[in-house]
């Protein structure tokens, strides 16, 4: 059985921008904050430096992450590539809603889930505080989606606490130029492009494995926060190798094309500041070892 709470905590919360809280706010870094110390990588040739530097995209408050050898790396670069530059708020729902509807005259969601499933789904939902209409004109991706993050929130997980924000906001009162390695529509289309099968199984395994989402999160954030990706990797692959589809989309390729990325980028002088899901910079077909089998020396930053 395929159980995407760590699969999709993992993709949202580590390895894709989370769009349906575009245009968030950066939250400012507490004072009192715990130190956190995530992993930081880099390469280099003669000429140029590339950091890659793994987020996580909802953070509870309370993480002061932002400064030694991550705020170093930042401060050093001429530019910052996230994995998307948020587009404004009724560009995205666009986005959302002409990938996450079915079409007129299609039949409710509620009605397309196995029989033997839709008991507890619909449990799951009322004990969300919604109503069943409120999903039933969407696509299994996006249910399981947003059935997926409701109870982070609730659990007081925020973008506004995550990094790219915080990278944002400063590269823009540092004046660096931000990039996006991929477009909104590009994010959003790596689940609508799932096949019914897989968006089917997202959404009931989704539904099975809601009691213990913030608690498979707060691992994650906990291995983050003291630069363990060897753990996180650990925690993702057990329930990514049971669905080779999701692996492939959401991890495996976009891994070997942004490997392709950094290294066409060595060949362009200057200092760049990557920041992606910690999820794409650890374990087996990571970023990182797509490098190291391309022949580019990856290090570890030591701090």
């Amino acid at each position: 059985m395929f159980t995407p709470i760590r699969s999709l905590a993992a993709a949202l919360a580590l390895t894709l921008a989370l769009p349906a809280c575009a245009q968030t706010p950066a939250a400012p870094q507490p004072t009192d904050a715990h130190d956190a110390d995530p992993a930081l990588w880099v390469v280099r040739d003669a000429d140029t430096t590339i950091y890659l530097f793994g987020t996580i995209h909802v953070l509870r408050p309370g993480l002061s992450w932002f400064d030694e050898a991550v705020k170093s790396a930042f401060d050093r670069s001429g530019q910052v590539m996230l994995e998307m530059v948020e587009p404004d708020a009724a560009t995205m729902q666009r986005i959302v809603e002409a990938s996450g509807v079915t079409p007129p005259g299609a039949p409710g969601l509620t009605g397309m889930i196995p029989s033997a499933k839709r008991a507890a789904y619909l449990k799951a939902v009322t004990g969300l505080g919604l109503s069943p209409a409120t999903l039933d004109r969407y696509r299994p991706w996006f249910a399981a989606v947003n059935l997926s993050l409701l109870p982070l929130v609730k659990a007081g997980y925020d973008p506004a606490n995550g990094p790219e924000g915080v990278i944002t906001a400063a590269a823009k009162a540092a004046g660096k130029p931000v990039a996006g390695l991929e477009t909104a529509e590009q994010q959003i289309g790596y689940f609508s492009g799932l096949s019914d099968t897989a968006q089917m199984e997202f959404l009931t395994s989704t539904v099975d494995e809601l009691p213990k989402a913030t608690a498979e999160l707060d691992e994650m954030v906990a291995d983050w926060a003291k630069g363990d990706p060897a753990a996180l990797a650990a925690l993702m692959n057990d329930d990514l190798k049971s669905s080779p589809e999701v692996a492939n989309v959401l991890l495996y390729q976009r891994n070997a094309r942004w490997a392709d990325w950094v290294k066409a980028r060595l060949a362009t002088p200057g200092t760049v500041f990557v920041a992606v899901g910690a999820g794409h910079l650890a374990g087996a077909r990571s970023v990182i070892e797509d490098l190291e089998a391309k022949g580019v020396k990856v290090e570890r930053v030591k701090y």
